[in-house]
């Protein structure tokens, strides 16, 4: 009885129907497509900083820069010894930590065994700027002069009547090259933390743990395309020939790393044994980041402890702008155009029921009690809320899948990432590499769905408890006082 009677009073009603399903999938649609974007935000931002951290990594510890010392330069310096002959190669690598001031690899340890922390990893950035090319060694010449005709000026003048001009130098000079480039040393023990963890081996292989001296190295896909590096390709540091094993690819954006070495090797060309720039931090607890930065912080003196909280702070443009928007304006913009959904649906659900007088005083006077009477209200209400779902969810699906087709570009400037949060580019390329672009999609997930479900079972319920209410107030004799 109650299923038929409620087909027969939805049919007779259609466009009233409609209207309170419109409006609710209108809400529903909104919120559906905010949150979307909003995920598709939060996934950008992520591939933002995958390039300043290694997959699976919580946070890194590094040692601010000390300040220079008076007199000094702090930048690189070449020296090259004068030889004789007529063309002279030179050729020499400066080789620089970067990344912040060297830590003890001692501290590696200190900080794996913090509570909290399940593992740690220190690697080394060094900057190497490489400077080649060749001195030519210029000539003396002496022009012969013409005072010899006037002897007597020139004795006079103190230059001898046979005296000859001022020697010149003639020919020579310098032709030179400068290329700089990021070096990192990771530890080949422990690749599934750290600097290439981030990265995808898409030509040759990667280290083994075997390899902890061995002169070898992966290259970063963008410097093996400049360089024209493939595996077997060797290249010097410092007269140190390394191999090629690798060509590897960022997993997201771009690396600013050129090549990645064994630590151990790194140390020596950095001059800097037993010693690390970055730790990288595996937190037990995804939960608990912050709690474990405050145990770092207290334990382990004079480091800056980076966690992606931290950077995400760093992050600016387009994409920064777009998130604020999402995660403000389109939030509450979806809570008012659902709670206006809402309060829609349950007025002309009341409307509905105050124009039905007759029918449910007539019914309660062949002995319908109030609460059947309220059951047939909700029950139509709650059908029109499952339409409006149904129609809101297709709606939000099909405009979540036009922005994931647009992909629209969205960029995103980092911080100075320099001194901490991961290895950097190399001078006079940072500005470059800190500017991301990224494609924003709108993944709709289940709980997205299920929110819908929930928001359409909702605003029925809403607008049937108002106009249930009202029908369950009504008396036999008001039907019989809208009789004409």
């Amino acid at each position: 009885m109650f299923g038929i009677y409620l087909k027969r009073e939805l049919g007779r009603r259609k466009k009233a129907a409609l209207v309170i399903a419109l409006g609710l999938a209108l809400g529903i649609a909104l919120v559906i497509t905010v949150s979307s974007v909003s995920a598709g935000m939060s996934k950008a931002q992520d591939k933002v900083l995958q390039s300043l951290y290694g997959l699976g990594t919580d946070m890194t510890v590094t040692k601010a820069q000390s300040a220079p010392t008076s007199g000094g330069s702090g930048g690189p310096s070449f020296k090259f010894g004068a030889k004789s002959g007529s063309s002279t190669k030179q050729s020499s690598d400066r080789v620089m930590t970067q990344g912040g001031q060297a830590l003890k690899s001692a501290l590696v340890a200190k900080v794996a065994g913090q509570q909290g922390v399940a593992s740690a990893v220190g690697a080394l950035s060094l900057n190497v700027t490489k400077v080649d090319g060749s001195f030519t060694q210029g000539k003396a010449k002496t022009t012969t002069g013409s005072g010899g005709s006037s002897g007597g000026q020139g004795q006079a003048g103190g230059s001898g009547g046979s005296g000859g001009g001022q020697p010149q130098v003639q020919g020579g000079g310098a032709d030179f090259n400068v290329n700089s480039y990021s070096v990192v040393g990771v530890d080949v023990a422990h690749q599934g933390l750290g600097p290439l963890a981030s990265m995808k081996i898409t030509s040759g292989k990667t280290f083994t743990t075997a390899q902890t001296g061995t002169k070898v190295a992966v290259v970063g896909t963008s410097y093996a395309k400049e360089k024209k590096y493939k595996v077997g390709s060797t290249f010097t540091i410092s007269g140190t020939k390394f191999t090629v094993i690798g060509i590897a690819t960022p997993d997201s954006s771009e690396s600013t790393t050129d090549l990645f070495i064994p630590l151990k090797l790194a140390q020596t060309l950095g001059d800097a044994k037993n010693e690390v720039t970055t730790i990288y931090v595996k937190a037990t607890d995804s939960q608990q980041i912050s709690t474990v930065k405050k145990e770092i912080q207290a334990n382990v003196s004079g480091t800056t402890v980076t966690t992606s909280a931290d950077l995400a702070s760093t992050v600016s443009g387009s994409l920064s702008t777009a998130s604020s928007l999402a995660t403000s304006v389109g939030t509450w913009l979806s809570v008012a155009v659902l709670a206006a959904a809402f309060l829609v649906a349950a007025l002309l659900t009341s409307s509905a029921v105050s124009r039905r007088v007759r029918e449910f005083g007539t019914l309660k006077a062949l002995g319908w009690p109030s609460r059947k009477v309220t059951r047939q209200v909700v029950g139509e209400s709650m059908v029109n809320g499952l339409i409006g779902g149904t129609l809101g969810i297709a709606i939000g699906v099909g405009a979540a899948y036009a922005v994931t087709a647009i992909s629209p570009k969205l960029t995103a400037q980092l911080g100075s990432t320099g001194s901490g949060g991961g290895p950097g580019g190399g001078p006079g390329r940072q500005a470059t590499q800190n500017t991301l672009e990224i494609a924003l999609t709108a993944p709709v997930s289940l709980t997205t769905i299920g929110l819908a479900v929930g928001l359409a079972v909702t605003g029925g319920l809403i607008a049937g408890a108002m106009g249930g209410w009202r029908a369950s107030r009504m008396r036999p004799a008001d039907a019989l006082r809208s009789v004409s």
